[in-house]
Protein backbone atom coordinates (compact mmCIF):
# COMPACT_ATOMS: atom_id res chain seq x y z
CA UNK A 1 0.00 0.00 0.00
CA UNK A 2 2.91 2.21 1.05
CA UNK A 3 4.50 1.08 -2.19
CA UNK A 4 1.45 2.43 -4.04
CA UNK A 5 1.31 5.70 -2.66
CA UNK A 6 4.73 6.87 -3.34
CA UNK A 7 4.97 5.45 -7.02
CA UNK A 8 1.02 7.22 -7.30
CA UNK A 9 3.20 10.50 -5.52
CA UNK A 10 5.87 10.54 -8.34
CA UNK A 11 3.94 9.81 -11.10
CA UNK A 12 1.20 12.52 -9.96
CA UNK A 13 4.73 14.99 -9.69
CA UNK A 14 6.02 14.08 -12.97
CA UNK A 15 3.02 15.00 -14.30
CA UNK A 16 2.78 18.23 -13.36
CA UNK A 17 6.08 18.80 -14.21
CA UNK A 18 5.33 17.68 -17.64
CA UNK A 19 2.05 19.57 -17.69
CA UNK A 20 4.50 23.22 -16.82
CA UNK A 21 6.90 21.92 -19.42
CA UNK A 22 4.68 21.97 -22.05
CA UNK A 23 2.92 25.02 -21.28
CA UNK A 24 6.31 26.84 -21.13
CA UNK A 25 7.62 25.75 -24.65
CA UNK A 26 4.41 26.26 -26.00
CA UNK A 27 4.38 30.19 -24.64
CA UNK A 28 7.81 30.78 -25.17
CA UNK A 29 8.75 31.34 -28.57
CA UNK A 30 11.76 28.74 -30.51
CA UNK A 31 13.97 31.66 -30.93
CA UNK A 32 14.44 31.63 -26.96
CA UNK A 33 14.50 28.39 -26.40
CA UNK A 34 18.40 26.43 -25.15
CA UNK A 35 20.01 25.50 -28.39
CA UNK A 36 19.92 21.97 -27.65
CA UNK A 37 16.33 22.03 -27.50
CA UNK A 38 16.08 23.76 -30.98
CA UNK A 39 18.06 20.84 -32.95
CA UNK A 40 16.83 17.79 -33.34
CA UNK A 41 18.84 15.23 -35.56
CA UNK A 42 16.30 15.88 -38.71
CA UNK A 43 17.30 20.01 -38.26
CA UNK A 44 21.29 19.09 -37.91
CA UNK A 45 20.80 16.86 -41.05
CA UNK A 46 19.06 19.97 -42.95
CA UNK A 47 20.78 22.87 -41.77
CA UNK A 48 21.12 26.21 -43.76
CA UNK A 49 24.33 26.51 -44.97
CA UNK A 50 26.61 29.47 -43.59
CA UNK A 51 25.66 32.91 -44.55
CA UNK A 52 29.56 33.93 -45.13
CA UNK A 53 32.03 32.43 -46.25
CA UNK A 54 35.59 33.35 -44.47
CA UNK A 55 39.39 32.87 -46.38
CA UNK A 56 42.81 33.83 -45.50
CA UNK A 57 41.87 35.46 -42.18
CA UNK A 58 44.98 36.85 -40.16
CA UNK A 59 45.89 39.95 -37.36
CA UNK A 60 49.17 41.95 -38.30
CA UNK A 61 51.39 40.99 -34.85
CA UNK A 62 52.28 44.25 -33.19
CA UNK A 63 55.15 45.00 -31.09
CA UNK A 64 55.50 45.81 -27.27
CA UNK A 65 53.64 49.54 -26.65
CA UNK A 66 51.70 49.52 -29.91
CA UNK A 67 48.22 50.07 -28.87
CA UNK A 68 46.58 49.32 -32.29
CA UNK A 69 46.72 46.61 -35.31
CA UNK A 70 44.53 45.37 -38.41
CA UNK A 71 43.10 42.27 -39.57
CA UNK A 72 42.25 41.21 -43.12
CA UNK A 73 40.39 38.29 -44.70
CA UNK A 74 38.19 37.81 -47.92
CA UNK A 75 34.83 37.67 -47.08
CA UNK A 76 31.77 36.34 -49.40
CA UNK A 77 28.49 36.91 -48.22
CA UNK A 78 25.58 33.46 -49.79
CA UNK A 79 23.44 36.66 -49.73
CA UNK A 80 23.28 40.06 -49.68
CA UNK A 81 24.68 41.66 -45.84
CA UNK A 82 26.36 44.15 -43.98
CA UNK A 83 29.46 43.45 -42.08
CA UNK A 84 28.04 45.68 -39.60
CA UNK A 85 30.76 45.11 -36.27
CA UNK A 86 33.27 42.70 -35.17
CA UNK A 87 34.38 41.80 -31.29
CA UNK A 88 37.83 40.69 -30.17
CA UNK A 89 38.93 39.21 -26.84
CA UNK A 90 42.08 41.55 -27.42
CA UNK A 91 40.06 44.73 -27.48
CA UNK A 92 36.49 46.64 -26.41
CA UNK A 93 37.50 49.14 -29.39
CA UNK A 94 37.10 47.37 -32.72
CA UNK A 95 36.22 48.70 -35.90
CA UNK A 96 35.10 48.35 -39.38
CA UNK A 97 37.68 50.65 -41.94
CA UNK A 98 38.42 51.93 -45.28
CA UNK A 99 41.41 53.54 -46.58
CA UNK A 100 41.24 55.98 -49.85
CA UNK A 101 42.60 58.34 -51.80
CA UNK A 102 41.21 62.06 -51.17
CA UNK A 103 42.63 64.13 -53.39
CA UNK A 104 46.52 62.86 -52.81
CA UNK A 105 46.56 62.31 -49.63
CA UNK A 106 45.23 58.36 -48.06
CA UNK A 107 42.68 58.97 -45.62
CA UNK A 108 41.31 56.02 -43.36
CA UNK A 109 38.08 56.59 -41.94
CA UNK A 110 35.43 55.10 -39.77
CA UNK A 111 32.65 52.84 -41.79
CA UNK A 112 30.10 53.48 -39.56
CA UNK A 113 26.89 51.91 -41.84
CA UNK A 114 29.49 49.33 -42.07
CA UNK A 115 30.49 47.34 -44.99
CA UNK A 116 28.10 46.11 -47.80
CA UNK A 117 28.88 42.28 -49.12
CA UNK A 118 27.07 41.61 -51.94
CA UNK A 119 25.89 37.85 -52.74
CA UNK A 120 28.49 35.92 -54.68
CA UNK A 121 31.21 38.66 -54.36
CA UNK A 122 34.51 37.86 -52.79
CA UNK A 123 35.26 41.47 -50.78
CA UNK A 124 38.86 41.38 -50.00
CA UNK A 125 39.95 43.11 -46.75
CA UNK A 126 43.39 43.91 -46.93
CA UNK A 127 45.88 46.43 -45.99
CA UNK A 128 45.48 49.98 -47.81
CA UNK A 129 41.61 49.15 -48.30
CA UNK A 130 38.26 47.70 -46.33
CA UNK A 131 39.79 46.37 -43.07
CA UNK A 132 38.98 45.82 -38.96
CA UNK A 133 40.99 47.94 -36.28
CA UNK A 134 41.87 46.83 -33.02
CA UNK A 135 42.53 49.80 -31.16
CA UNK A 136 43.40 50.00 -27.26
CA UNK A 137 44.74 46.70 -27.50
CA UNK A 138 45.36 44.75 -24.06
CA UNK A 139 48.78 42.97 -24.86
CA UNK A 140 50.65 42.60 -27.79
CA UNK A 141 50.07 40.39 -30.64
CA UNK A 142 52.72 38.05 -31.27
CA UNK A 143 53.65 36.53 -34.67
CA UNK A 144 51.42 32.69 -35.26
CA UNK A 145 49.04 33.95 -32.08
CA UNK A 146 45.66 32.94 -33.07
CA UNK A 147 43.11 35.50 -32.67
CA UNK A 148 38.73 34.57 -32.45
CA UNK A 149 37.39 37.56 -33.84
CA UNK A 150 33.33 37.44 -34.01
CA UNK A 151 32.30 39.29 -37.47
CA UNK A 152 28.40 40.68 -36.46
CA UNK A 153 26.13 40.67 -39.81
CA UNK A 154 22.84 41.41 -40.98
CA UNK A 155 20.60 40.64 -43.68
CA UNK A 156 17.42 42.28 -45.46
CA UNK A 157 15.69 40.85 -41.89
CA UNK A 158 18.48 43.29 -39.99
CA UNK A 159 18.74 40.38 -37.53
CA UNK A 160 22.58 40.62 -36.59
CA UNK A 161 24.37 37.12 -36.77
CA UNK A 162 27.98 36.16 -35.29
CA UNK A 163 30.42 34.32 -37.11
CA UNK A 164 33.69 33.47 -35.21
CA UNK A 165 37.05 32.75 -37.16
CA UNK A 166 40.24 32.22 -36.31
CA UNK A 167 42.70 34.80 -37.55
CA UNK A 168 46.68 34.27 -37.47
CA UNK A 169 49.03 36.44 -36.59
CA UNK A 170 51.74 37.31 -39.12
CA UNK A 171 54.20 39.85 -39.68
CA UNK A 172 53.08 42.77 -42.26
CA UNK A 173 55.65 42.18 -44.20
CA UNK A 174 55.46 38.65 -44.98
CA UNK A 175 51.42 38.78 -45.31
CA UNK A 176 52.08 41.39 -47.87
CA UNK A 177 54.48 39.18 -49.94
CA UNK A 178 52.20 36.26 -49.69
CA UNK A 179 49.45 38.48 -51.03
CA UNK A 180 50.84 40.06 -53.83
CA UNK A 181 52.52 36.56 -54.32
CA UNK A 182 49.16 34.85 -55.60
Amino acid sequence: MRLRRVLLAITAALLLWLIWLYAFLVRVPAEAWPLQWRLSPLSVAHAAPPVLDVQNAWVRATVNQQKATGAFMTLKATQPLRLIGVESSLTKTVEVHEMAMDGNVMRMRRLAEGLTLPAGTSVELKPGGYHIMLMDLKQAVQEGQVIPLTLIVEGADKKPQRITVQATARPLQGAAMQHHAK
